[in-house]
Parts: C-alpha cells; sequence; structure tokens
C-alpha cells in the first residue's frame, strides 16, 4: 500500500508494524477484480491497492491510479464498453506504490499521465534506489487547479494544499458529478498519514471540509480505500466523518502531549476514544502509526 521505503521510517519508530510490512506493499493478497459503474459511464475497479476510477464515453477514455501491474492489466483488457477505444488520459491522485506501481500499463496506450506537480519528486524519494528508475512518471503536472474537456465530460483536478501527502489531486466529473478523492478518504479504516510525504492533518481537515461545501448531495464520491461494510464510494458526509477521525487523533495527541506522555505512551493504545468501529481486524494499518504521525506533525517532528 505504501513505499518501502515510506514504510520502514514508519517501522523504525513503531516495531509492531513491521509485521504488516508484506500486506502493506500490496494490499492483502489478490481479489477478484470488480468493476462497477457509477453515473453517465464514470466508475471504479477494485482488486489490490487504491481504487482506480474510469470514465468511458463515446470517443473518451479516462482512467485515474494503477493499483499494480497485473492489476492496472486487467483493468485495461476488461474496461467496460471500451472496444477497442484509445486511452485519451491517465491521472495520478497521488504517489503511493499502490495508486502508481501500475502507471506503466497505461503508459503504453496514453502519452498523456497527469498528476500534481510534487508527484514525480514524490515517487522518487519514496522508491528505493534500485526502483526508482523503473517507475513510470506523470509527464504533465499542475498546482493548484486543471481542467480539460474531453468528449462531452469536462475534467476538473483540484490541490487543496498538502493532506494525506504534499501532491494530492482531487478529481472532478463535472458532468457526471463523480469526484475521485483518492486517499483523502480512508471510509472508516485507519488511514495512513505519510508524514514523509508532505502529510499535514490541519490542512486535511480544512481540505475536508472545503470538499464538502464544494460537492452537493448529488455527488457520488469515489475514496481510495474503505472498510469491506462501509464501500469505496459514498457521498458527500464521508468527507465530515473523515475529518471528525482526524480531528480525534489531534484532539487526543493534543491532550497527551499536556499532560506530559511521550510518544510510546501516546501511541499505546487499542483504539481511539469514540471511533471505536476503527479497530479491524482484517485492516492492515495500524493505529499506533496515526498517533505516532500526529505526535510528529504537533512536536515539530516534520513535514514538507
Amino acid at each position: 500500500m505504501i513505499s518501502r521505503r515510506s514504510f520502514l521510517r514508519i517501522a523504525s519508530a513503531s516495531a509492531v508494524a513491521l509485521p504488516f510490512l508484506p500486506s502493506l506493499l500490496r494490499h492483502a493478497t489478490p481479489q477478484a477484480a470488480n468493476f462497477e459503474t457509477l453515473r453517465r459511464g464514470v466508475g471504479t475497479f477494485t482488486a489490490r491497492g487504491g481504487t482506480i476510477g474510469w470514465m468511458v464515453r463515446d470517443g473518451a477514455v479516462v482512467v485515474i491510479d494503477s493499483q499494480f501491474p497485473d492489476d492496472a492489466q486487467t483493468c485495461w483488457d476488461d474496461l467496460p464498453e471500451r472496444d477497442g477505444q484509445s486511452l485519451d488520459l491517465f491521472i495520478n491522485t497521488h504517489h503511493h506504490g499502490d495508486h502508481t506501481a501500475g502507471n506503466g500499463v497505461f503508459a503504453e496506450h496514453t502519452d498523456r499521465l497527469v498528476a500534481h506537480a510534487n508527484v514525480p519528486d514524490l515517487q522518487r524519494e519514496a522508491a528505493d534506489d534500485s526502483e526508482a528508475e523503473s517507475l513510470t512518471y506523470p509527464n504533465e503536472t499542475y498546482t493548484d487547479t486543471w481542467s480539460e474537456t474531453i468528449g462531452d465530460e469536462t475534467i476538473r483536478l483540484h490541490h487543496n494544499g498538502p493532506a494525506h501527502t504534499g501532491g494530492d489531486t482531487v478529481v472532478h466529473f463535472e458532468e457526471a458529478n463523480v469526484a475521485h478523492v483518492g486517499d483523502l478518504v480512508f471510509n472508516r479504516v485507519y488511514p495512513f498519514i505519510d508524514i514523509d510525504g508532505g502529510a499535514l492533518t490541519t490542512n486535511w481537515i480544512s481540505t475536508l471540509e472545503t470538499l464538502h461545501d464544494t460537492f452537493d448531495d448529488d455527488t457520488i464520491l469515489i475514496h481510495g480505500h474503505g472498510a469491506p461494510d462501509a464501500g469505496i464510494t459514498g457521498g458527500r458526509e464521508d468527507l465530515l466523518v473523515m475529518r471528525d477521525f482526524l480531528e480525534g487523533l489531534n484532539e487526543f495527541v493534543t491532550q497527551a502531549i499536556e499532560e506530559g506522555q511521550s510518544a510510546d505512551e501516546i501511541a499505546d493504545q487499542e483504539q481511539l476514544p469514540g471511533f471505536e468501529e476503527y479497530a479491524r481486524d482484517d485492516w492492515p494499518l495500524p493505529l499506533e502509526a496515526c498517533l505516532r504521525a500526529v505526535h510528529r506533525e504537533q512536536t515539530g517532528g516534520g513535514n514538507r
């Protein structure tokens, strides 16, 4: 799910996280590929890693994120209603390996790979030295907003500053009113807070509130990850659920610091009060990593 280098940075401060390494890197065992059409030719693909979004309409094909090479190939080969159409545009929501490792598959079908301007450098920094040269990087970037009409759909990209990483993108299919928010939403599961990759939970909270105000009750959201019983699609109310969890993390850590607790004491929690449903046996990311990340943020431990 995350790069090896980024994980090991967490693991060095959190020995309990080490057993999760294999599942984090490949997001559990391979699962049956699943396509779901949402609205106006826009849909999702799930297998391993972060949710892939796609749009197939007459004369227009767009794909968002790539999971891993075998998953990306399955997605491309079986993309509903594509019927031999070429790929017009590929987009990355951010740099993490479970969203970008399959980029090379889609790069064989389009020369347009778009992401936020920070993503190529973040990909390089997160990769092992032996992997960096083999990665496929976005070749078109933007800073704040980006928009283009493809076929009869207008696609708008937004970056609202550092949140889950320093290079997050929200992709809005405006006519369909479907938005892929990437890993800005881990739907009812513990998120990965990538401090080394530029994460900033205070602005993540603000970003979720901004997006809630930007979208409406008809907007369908595609999330990067979700609990099996919560799913990887939903409405704008899920943005505030994610916000509440991040606020709960920050409030817990702030109070613990004020009480003089050490980082180890803060991280030694079975559950986060008020968010007991997030403690799941079927999810590899531990609460400890979230608490340590917020502690680093609050005590000047670093973000980009």
